[in-house]
């Protein structure tokens, strides 16, 4: 993670004078996730988390924020936004949109087992299948589903320009994804509100039960299918990215118990673990090759992405 927007004690009371939690007792870096500046406030009341938005504006945040609150007031453990004296949750602080929500029990697993891995499936179809009644309320008001911001456009910009800065053999591999990504017909893939980056830190565990999930600031309308194959390629695999099948089966098993995948989502599967390593090997060459300064830094692996791609297409 890194801290790029910092933030003092004295600037964080300033800001929590109109919420009712109690006076600051700590303020702590936490040191996962890439996109956003996020950090533990401990108060008198309680324990939060404190997010800084490096990149969304406050009008795009409300859909994040309400869809947190609906998620948990339909059964998905997620964190509860925090919203001050004055019935608001989103203010600017140090320039950027920020907001407070609950802080969940539990901690996120290093190495998951089977066991973890089915309550990952089970608790995902349950908000996917939560979300739809969120994605008809949001229709409503907008006309429009919220898009994925990494989505095929997005992946073919990132590719443009990370491409010259590839070995050879790299640029053959991301042309002829791009070409397999632009062949492929997903007009039967089911669609509705995804997390789009369930990785393993974004999963509390409270034992072998699933605490919470954080992090939606990812979350938009795409396919299901996809944002399982993105859980699958982080959750159920070895140290080199070859699929774990006993974590595989059990991930895939507890999903479908709840939410079955159609015959178009499994025909589809493969291409849809190749599209979602593509995502990632990606977004982690852009941020090695154009990287964002901040406090704290920690820029993760593409070629962790790259093997798995490779392995995907192999398995085809």
């Amino acid at each position: 993670m890194s801290v790029f927007t910092s933030v003092s004690i004295q600037e964080l009371q300033v800001w929590l004078q109109g919420y009712a939690i109690g006076e600051v007792v700590e303020l702590k870096g936490i040191s996962s996730g890439i996109t956003n500046t996020n950090y533990f406030v401990t108060t008198t009341q309680g324990k939060y988390v404190l997010t800084l938005f490096e990149h969304n504006s406050m009008e795009e945040l409300p859909y994040f924020i309400d869809l947190m609150s609906h998620l948990a007031t339909h059964g998905v453990p997620c964190p509860q936004p925090i919203a001050s004296q004055a019935g608001v949750s989103l203010h600017m602080l140090n320039g950027k949109p920020a907001v407070l929500i609950s802080c969940l029990n539990g901690q996120d697993i290093k190495v998951p087992g089977v066991v973890h891995c089915a309550e990952v499936g089970a608790v995902l179809a349950r908000m996917h299948i939560a979300g739809q009644s969120f994605v008809e309320h949001v229709s409503d008001i907008t006309g429009k589903p919220h898009r994925n911001p990494r989505d095929v456009d997005w992946r073919i910009r990132t590719a443009g320009q990370v491409m010259p800065h590839l070995t050879a053999e790299d640029q053959q591999l991301l042309k002829d994804t791009l070409e397999f990504q632009s062949a492929l017909n997903v007009s039967e893939l089911p669609r509705g509100i995804i997390h789009a980056d369930l990785f393993r830190d974004n999963v509390l565990f409270d034992g072998d039960k699933v605490g919470g999930l954080i992090d939606f600031y990812y979350a938009c309308n795409d396919f299901f299918a996809y944002d399982l194959a993105i859980a699958v390629n982080d959750w159920c695999v070895q140290a080199d990215g070859a699929l774990d099948n006993a974590r595989l089966d059990a991930m895939l098993e507890a999903y479908q118990a709840v939410r079955p995948l159609t015959g178009a989502e499994q025909a589809a599967w493969n291409s849809m673990l190749r599209i979602a390593a593509l995502r990632f090997w990606l977004s982690r060459l852009y941020d090695k090759i154009y990287p964002q300064d901040g406090e704290l830094t920690h820029a993760k692996d593409p070629d962790h992405f790259k093997n798995i791609l490779k392995l995907r297409i192999e398995q085809r």
